[in-house]
């Protein structure tokens, strides 16, 4: 829901098209991810995957450009969470918004204050029972009011007026960011029960039921605010809660727009906590220099430098960056990340493996090519600036490799 304005605009309305296009893309990785969760039970990460099977120097390009994911999650949670508060109180100025949420995550992350896994359960619980209430409300304006008829009906799918090759696939660059997180299923081969086939079985379908749950909701949005015009500038981020607007009235816009506003805090204060933590770990191994980045609070066992450093970040990044731009630059590594581990497993499983799998080439070369395809789709400017913090990462690395002695093990980005 949070990208639905972005990618309309981008893919011209056909939402559902570049949602159910990016599937087949993440389908055909989250085969690859399972897999090699089944030939590294016990170190889930691309960057394991691509260092072990391509070169440790890919590994860590990939290990980079997951830190980028890492600080970026939480500057598009801070603009989306700013543009949200503006509908509740529009007399407060965007800036103003983007600084109190900045402090709300770092001061938090300083506190240690983390979710329990119970209260994550009881927020997934309530806001699935939003996303019902939305959807009674939208399938009764849809019957009720918009009453579309006949080929109305496709137009989400295809609309010859709007249709762009071109628009399509750089809208389906973005809106893969619906499905990043999917490959963390990977990380947790050793706590279930058969993870040789269940790793595999949950992250195929996680991506699958994200998927379909995400055509169905953008589905009706689009039936009832049908996308002949771009959303205006300044509601595109939160285009998602205009709609229910439209479709329930202001009860339902208050309720959408709070949930999606609890749901985005939550994920950007994880995020920053998430990112200290990576950052806390490359210093630890001298990826980065210890005396900063290695070092935890006496008292409060926090990253303190790195929660700050990221605080200060997200402040820059928020005030700089639009939600689609951070999006798109947010893909561009995870983009990196999976193709490098469908490279991996097409390496292993055609060259390496006597293992018997189903389509051991096919599979991971589908999801390089698609992968590769959506990746040249992204933006110019968000190709530019992810090159450019690759390379910056690769300065780094050279930088600190002579820092580092010979025999120390390698740098682990998961």
């Amino acid at each position: 829901m949070s990208v639905y304005g972005v990618v309309s605009n981008a893919a011209r309305g056909h939402v559902v098209t570049t949602l159910l296009i990016a599937m087949v893309a993440m389908l055909f990785t989250a085969l690859s991810y399972g897999r090699m969760a089944r030939i590294y039970p016990s170190a889930g990460s691309a960057y394991t995957y691509v260092g072990r099977e391509l070169h440790p120097m890919a590994g860590y390009v990939v290990g980079w450009a997951m830190l980028m994911d890492y600080m970026l999650n939480p500057i598009i949670c801070v603009v989306w969470c700013s543009a949200a508060a503006q509908n509740v109180l529009p007399q407060v100025p965007y800036a103003a918004w983007v600084v109190a949420f900045v402090v709300v995550f770092t001061g938090l992350n300083l506190l240690g204050v983390q979710a329990s896994s119970r209260v994550n359960a009881a927020l997934a619980f309530g806001m699935g029972i939003v996303v019902v209430i939305f959807l009674a409300y939208a399938i009764r304006y849809i019957a009720l009011i918009a009453r579309p008829a006949g080929y109305a009906w496709l137009i989400p799918f295809y609309d010859p007026s709007t249709f762009a090759p071109g628009r399509i696939f750089h809208g389906t660059s973005i809106a893969v960011l619906t499905y990043i997180g999917f490959d963390g299923i990977s990380t947790m081969s050793e706590e279930v029960e058969n993870p040789r086939r269940n790793v595999m079985l949950a992250t195929v379908l996680t991506c699958l039921a994200i998927g379909v749950l995400s055509a169905i909701e953008v589905y009706v949005a689009q039936l009832a605010w049908p996308a002949k015009a771009p959303f205006p500038e300044s509601m595109v981020d939160t285009a998602y809660v205009h709609v229910a607007l439209r479709v329930g009235g202001r009860f339902l816009f208050q309720l959408l727009n709070a949930t999606l506003l609890i749901a985005n805090i939550g994920s950007g204060i994880a995020a920053q906590f998430g990112a200290a933590r990576l950052l806390y770990g490359m210093g630890r191994e001298n990826a980065l220099p210890r005396r900063f980045f290695g070092s935890v609070s006496a008292r409060s066992g926090i990253p303190r430098n790195n929660v700050l450093l990221l605080g200060l970040i997200t402040l820059v990044g928020a005030s700089l960056l639009t939600y689609e731009r951070g999006a798109e630059l947010l893909n561009f590594g995870a983009f990196i990340a999976f193709i490098g581990v469908n490279a991996a497993a097409l390496i292993h499983y055609k060259f390496r493996s006597k293992e018997k799998v189903f389509l051991p080439a096919l599979a991971p070369l589908c999801g390089l090519v698609i992968c590769t395809f959506i990746w040249l789709n992204l933006s110019n400017s968000a190709k530019l600036l992810g090159t450019t913090w690759v390379v910056v990462g690769l300065i780094v690395y050279w930088f600190m490799r002579g820092k580092r002695s010979a025999t120390q093990a390698p740098i682990d980005f998961a």
